[in-house]
């Protein structure tokens, strides 16, 4: 197949492209590749799409979680979650995370690009769901609203994602086709959309979990990794808690909505990662992940294991915090010391050496737990706070205790709102550490640059934020680039 436009003549006028286009006939003519990989290149629009081709298109969209796009969700969700905070270091050798986590990023790093990638990877799974299931033959209304629903709940996720990490984002919201000359003008929008504002990107993230709130199931099915109404709620407690200015009022309300679904905190912290709790009362939203064939979760040797220098090192001053809270359960589950003989380390005595311990079964079954319900009681503490109900008898403190009594900590006795602000603060650093959620954590309470710049970073407004990959401008020009890059 001939290619008509090659890289040097982009830029030429629309006008030229399709008049060359009416002229001439060609399944594809663009050398440079759009987003990535949102080009479904599968489809035969001739095809009718059946209830089986919907059931399928769903289970890619949860099955790209552990297979296509496994490395995002294994791996750099963590990293990105807990190198960029006070957390950890990077650990391992790749220079790619070095920068993350010192707050030196170029818009040519590596991780940047294959995480922006493999965002726009799942999300196209999901567009495929959202627009074909509805007409799929042979599939009841019924559970094509179910499947919307849940296709809804994943995109509005994984917008939220995007947007932490980039701000506003392109929205792309349909599968896109291979290019022809019938369909040019409008498939070159979604192949170089602009770039939304952060306020479009959160509507869209608002509109799909509301959608995911009124069409997704009640019920889980056999395991947790499923979209549902109660999952969407928890995803838009915390996006009413990032937006600025903060809905706490909202929060509130989506965490109401979360704790009546039914969910109950184990009895015993570590049941959380020993492998045989999985699926449990406290799981709101789990990656299932059973065997190889399946997707199995190799993230966990990432993390853990004396034969190569891991991942997400937990530094100093998150043992430090575990010790003077006396947290001994959860620095216990959270954290293993080792003596290694295999690398040196900046900042650790390798006869004692620290890895983070939550990911711990190598075997490739142990399950990831995105979203669970000790998240949304200390999210409901911090609505609470704002909201000035501090009490210990329903208020923000009754939150907080429920989540320390687990691990055998006294219940905080405060007076005041910023005093429980802290302490809530503190409560999610220990309860969630490594689980992905201290950096945004800190950028959403306005805590990152003065977290940092006391532990020596160099660090500024415009690091909060990553650099939009150049590779992807150098393929749209519609994409602008952030602050300070």
């Amino acid at each position: 197949m001939k290619k008509l436009i090659s890289k040097n003549y982009i830029g030429y006028t629309l006008g030229l492209v399709l008049l060359i286009v009416s002229i001439t006939s060609c399944d594809s003519f663009l050398d440079k590749e759009p987003l990535s990989e949102l080009i479904d290149k599968s489809v035969d629009t001739s095809a009718v799409f059946t209830a089986v081709d919907a059931e399928a298109a769903m289970a890619a969209a949860y099955s790209g979680l552990k297979t296509s796009q496994a490395e995002l969700m294994m791996l750099d969700y963590y990293v990105n979650g807990d190198a960029q905070s006070d957390n950890s270091h990077a650990g391992a050798d790749n220079p790619n995370n070095f920068q993350i986590d010192d707050y030196k990023i170029s818009s040519t790093n590596n991780n940047v690009s294959r995480d922006w990638a493999y965002y726009y990877g799942l999300i196209a799974l999901c567009n495929n769901v959202i627009e074909k299931a509805p007409g799929a033959v042979g599939l009841s209304k019924e559970r094509a609203d179910e499947m919307v629903g849940e296709a809804s709940f994943l995109r509005g996720w994984l917008y939220f994602g995007m947007v932490q990490l980039w701000g506003g984002v392109p929205i792309v919201t349909k599968p896109v086709p291979e290019i022809t000359s019938d369909n040019f003008a409008e498939v070159y929008s979604l192949l170089y959309p602009d770039r939304k504002t952060k306020e479009e990107t959160y509507e869209r993230i608002i509109n799909d979990l509301n959608k995911a709130v009124e069409l997704a199931p009640v019920a889980y099915g056999p395991t947790k990794m499923r979209g549902t109404k109660a999952a969407a709620h928890a995803v838009l407690a915390k996006v009413y808690a990032t937006i600025e200015p903060h809905d706490w009022n909202k929060v509130n309300e989506h965490c109401d909505a979360v704790i009546a679904s039914g969910f109950s905190l184990l009895p015993v912290y570590d049941q959380l990662w020993d492998g045989n709790h999985e699926n449990s009362t406290e799981s709101i939203f789990e990656l299932d992940c059973t065997n190889w064939n399946t997707g199995g979760n190799w993230g966990s040797s990432m993390f853990v294991g004396t034969d190569w220098k891991k991942f997400n090192t937990p530094t100093h001053d998150l043992v430090n915090a575990f010790d003077a809270a006396g947290d001994v359960v959860r620095k216990n589950s959270s954290i293993k010391f080792q003596k290694i003989t295999s690398w040196t380390d900046a900042y650790w005595d390798i006869n004692n050496f620290p890895f983070c311990n939550k990911m711990r079964n190598t075997t490739g079954s142990q399950n990831q737990i995105f979203l669970r319900l000790a998240d949304i009681y200390l999210l409901k503490a911090e609505a609470l706070t704002e909201l000035g109900q501090l009490d210990a008898s329903s208020g923000a403190q009754y939150y907080i205790n429920l989540v320390r009594s687990r691990v055998n900590l006294a219940p905080v006795n405060v007076t005041t709102a910023e005093e429980l602000r802290v302490a809530i603060a503190l409560e999610r650093r220990l309860e969630l550490a490594f689980e992905g959620h201290r950096w945004y954590d800190l950028k959403r309470t306005g805590k990152a640059i003065e977290t940092m710049s006391a532990l020596g970073y160099q660090i500024n407004e415009n690091k909060l934020l990553w650099p939009i990959p150049q590779g992807e401008r150098d393929k749209n020009v519609n994409l602008t680039q952030n602050p300070g890059y």
